[in-house]
């Protein structure tokens, strides 16, 4: 055994059984990050007037009447306590670092005890002055001065990008306790009504008639404005106070520079300064950026002293070896020039920091918003990026503009032309998928989204403004989903929920323009379903209705059942407000698909009627016995039924009507066309016995049987003629609903003792049809000499006449009803009623006019 190295006999155990055991696994020194169980969306129900909204980042979100118990009731004001906490929180975050004391206002000393004694009494002032030149810092001190004239004490808000509308639901939440509520406008004026408060608005970007309605919606607020030149001023009747602010005097800008330097000038920095001056017009901002370059240019003369007071490590090469550019330049640092100073954004950004110059990038490609100090780590990759923000607020190069950071004026294009715009669309791609992660986490809150909203719609108007967007770096992302998309699709609903409804809007409507660019048709459909809603909620009926129905339209082409439910849903609701009834889009309906709770919009019928699997049930017989002469039409005309399934179903109910009159008409037409063209044949005689079956007892061809019982014919006719003649109702002989005849009609005497078609007595008629099938045989079988002689006349079978000697049925003047295409004819005989083209009286005879062939 090695004495240096034992074994694990060395320790009491014997080596083959120390081998044998497995060891126990460590514990892991970092979590697992495999895949874990997906976590819930975020879904939040807010009360927004009369309706309960439900903000779903998945399907849309879902809006119905707020039930009566769930609707609030009328909110608190915020106690002192909670107002002071409102206050902390609408200043901007202090950044990390040494804090360094705010610079002195001398000469604005009288401007803020005028603005003071102006609101003391209750009047609204309006503080003009250019960018750069002190506004927000006087109004801070301001503020701090009329904490205690008004009830509510003082409220802060930003007039940045921000509507008259949105100003009142911002005080409205900074003075009352309503979490999750939204109230109506109506409801939301009568709240505000009873405010009383010093309202410190700064950077507003309205003036004139809606300036107006913000103040006349607050009478008991008093409005400390500020405001720049090109902003619109107040109406003549609005009673507001203006302040004009201009630069500081030549003495006054020498003490801010001395006070932001932390020492006494030189007579050669006292005389650049005053070079300053007449350039800058004395803005305050120049002399503050001034300042930052002086202490730059201390630290690097200091740091030049140092390396020839202690010398350099001993790996560096002796101080009388080669010196290098950057040393030289230590010693020697001259002033900045005129225009360096009057432009000096990009002599500051090249002696701050990495991270500093990193975040500065993030700014210009955000549009001269600054992300959150607590962004800054994750998106310039330093733990301690966040102290980049302390660099920027001490050079003057960033500003405050409400509750974040803005670059100061001037800083945007000076840093563009310095070249910090050359990859904005990667910087604003890497900001964005930053963004997306954060807001769609479910442990952010939606108020911390709405807070960094201007920076996350930056990002996202960035990416909708370029052409196609940039490809990932390192070539990792698999995802084919656009990023702008994704980034309005993560935080719309938080700004929803946030009840930061501008930003809302602005996400929702950049993500539709995303989506349609690049042809996306679900997110298109989400994106359109909440501008929807959004329309909704705040009452704008025509421009919901719209949304709606198109979302309604994409959905219903992607068989999104859930979606269009919700859609529909939706838009019967704006249907119950206007009193309208809903679009098609509302009531076409897939096969299967979930039928919405009832609603106004389901009582009433589609206007082009109900569909229906199956054809109506209509009457046939008017579409078969039409009484006109004109020829009957295969498309009955029903006004009042539009659509083209019904104009389909009756083409298809004449169609068959049709075809059925066809075949009827062909059959008989068929076979009167058989008979030859002779005029003595018989078929141009009216026989009362014709031979037209087969045998004595055959039927088969639908004969009358044999009357006598002899077998021979007799040539009586009252079997015949017993039967009904006229079809009924149906258009059929030999159906049920036939009538039945009143009298037996016989043969008169003649005395010639022959019967021509047309002519004579009409009370002789044919057998009628008992059936509808064709001879077997082309032409009817030639009658026997007998049989074409005149008929033999029965002498005991008279016509009965009444006591005038008139017959008692007049057949030639009553007319019969008739089924032929012609229409009923007084001189038309009675036994062609079935046939398609009777001769009229006195008409020659024809082979197609046969009588016998009737069948």
């Amino acid at each position: 055994m090695d004495p240096n190295t034992r074994g694990p006999e060395g320790y009491g155990h014997d080596a083959d059984e120390q081998s044998s055991r497995p060891r126990p696994p460590r514990d892991p020194l970092t979590p697992d990050f495999g895949q874990h169980a997906p976590t819930l969306a975020r879904t939040v129900q807010l009360v927004s007037g009369d309706l309960l909204l439900t903000v779903n980042p998945i399907d849309g979100s879902e809006i119905e009447p707020c039930p009566p118990a769930e609707r609030p009731s009328r909110p608190e004001k915020l106690s002192a306590a909670d107002r002071a906490e409102a206050d902390r929180a609408a200043k901007p975050p202090v950044p990390p670092g040494p804090t360094r004391p705010a610079p002195p206002l001398p000469a604005r000393q009288d401007d803020r005890e005028q603005l003071v004694r102006l609101l003391a009494r209750g009047r609204s002032v309006r503080l003009v002055g250019p960018r750069g030149a002190g506004r927000t810092s006087l109004l801070d001190l301001v503020a701090d001065d009329c904490a205690d004239l008004a009830p509510d004490g003082v409220v802060r808000l930003t007039g940045f990008r921000r509507t008259p509308d949105d100003l009142l639901h911002d005080l409205f939440r900074a003075v009352y306790d309503a979490p999750l509520h939204r109230p109506e406008q109506d409801e939301l004026l009568a709240c505000v009504r009873d405010i009383g408060a010093v309202v410190v608005l700064d950077d507003i970007e309205f003036g004139g008639t809606a300036l107006d309605e913000l103040l006349d919606a607050t009478p008991e607020c008093a409005f400390l404005i500020g405001a720049t030149p090109d902003v619109p001023v107040p109406s003549a009747e609005s009673d507001v106070e203006e302040v004009v602010l201009g630069g500081l005097d030549r003495a006054a800008g020498m003490e801010l520079l001395e006070h932001v330097v932390g020492r006494d000038l030189t007579e050669d920095e006292r005389n650049w300064a005053g070079d300053l001056w007449f350039e800058s017009e004395g803005l305050p901002l120049r002399f503050v950026q001034a300042g930052a370059l002086l202490r730059q240019r201390d630290r690097l003369r200091a740091e030049a002293e140092a390396v020839d007071e202690y010398g350099v490590f001993e790996d560096a090469p002796p101080a009388d070896a080669v010196e290098t550019e950057s040393v030289r330049d230590r010693e020697e640092v001259p002033l900045p020039s005129l225009g360096e100073a009057a432009a000096p954004a990009r002599l500051l950004a090249s002696r701050l920091s990495p991270s500093a110059r990193a975040a500065l990038r993030f700014a210009v490609a955000l549009g001269g918003e600054m992300p959150h100090q607590a962004h800054l780590p994750a998106l310039v990759g330093d733990t301690h990026a966040d102290a980049a923000l302390g660099e920027l607020t001490d050079c003057g190069l960033v500003s405050p503009v409400g509750t974040r950071y803005r670059l100061a004026a001037g800083v945007q294009i000076q840093l563009e032309a310095a070249g910090y715009a050359d990859d904005l669309e990667e910087t604003a791609l890497s900001a964005a998928r930053h963004y997306t992660w954060w807001a769609g986490h479910p442990s952010v809150t939606p108020e911390r989204v709405s807070a960094e909203a201007d920076a996350v719609l930056a990002a996202l108007g960035v990416l909708v403004a370029s052409p196609a967007p940039a490809a990932d770096p390192s070539g990792t992302d698999e995802d084919e989903t656009d990023p702008a998309v994704q980034l309005a699709r993560a935080a719309a609903p938080a700004f929803a929920a946030g009840l930061h409804w501008s930003a809302w809007e602005r996400a929702l409507r950049a993500g539709a323009e995303a989506a349609r660019a690049v042809g996306d048709v679900t997110e298109q459909a989400y994106f359109h379903h909440e501008l929807g809603v959004l329309a909704l909620c705040d009452g704008r009926l025509d421009r919901a209705r719209t949304e709606l129905e198109t979302a309604i339209g994409l959905r219903g082409a992607l068989a999104d059942k859930r979606g269009t439910v919700a859609g529909r849903r939706a838009l019967a609701l704006v249907a119950d407000r206007t009193g309208t009834a809903p679009g098609l889009a509302a009531l076409t309906a897939t096969a299967g698909e979930e039928v919405p709770d009832a609603r106004y919009e389901e009582s009433q019928s589609p206007p082009g009627g109900t569909p229906a699997p199956f054809p109506p049930v209509v009457d046939t017989s008017t579409l078969v016995t039409h009484r006109s002469s004109a020829p009957v039409s295969p498309v009955p005309t029903h006004k009042g039924r539009g659509g083209v399934r019904s104009f389909a179903r009756r083409n298809l109910v004449a169609a068959g009507a049709g075809a059925l009159l066809v075949a009827v008409l062909g059959t008989v037409v068929t076979l009167g066309a058989t008979s030859d063209g002779d005029p003595e044949s018989p078929s141009t005689r009216v026989g009362v016995n014709p031979s037209a079956s087969q045998g004595a007892g055959d039927d088969s061809l639908g004969a009358d049987e044999a009357a006598g019982a002899d077998g021979k014919d007799s040539g009586d006719t009252g079997s015949a003629t017993s039967r009904p003649t006229d079809p009924g109702p149906d258009g059929t002989l030999g159906t049920s609903d036939d009538p039945t005849p009143t009298s037996s009609a016989k043969p008169s005497d003649d005395p010639s003792g022959t019967h021509k078609p047309g002519g004579g007595d009409s009370d002789e008629t044919t057998k009628p049809p008992s059936s509808t099938k064709p001879p077997s045989s082309t032409k009817p079988p030639r009658p026997t000499e007998t049989e074409t002689e005149e008929p033999t006349e029965d002498p005991t079978e008279e016509p009965t006449e009444d006591p005038t000697g008139t017959p008692t049925e007049d057949p030639t003047n009553t007319p019969t009803s008739s089924t032929s295409a012609g229409g009923p004819t007084s001189s038309r005989p009675a036994e062609t009623t079935s046939s398609a083209s009777a001769p009229q009286s006195g008409d020659p005879a024809s082979p197609g006019d046969s009588t016998d062939t009737v069948i």
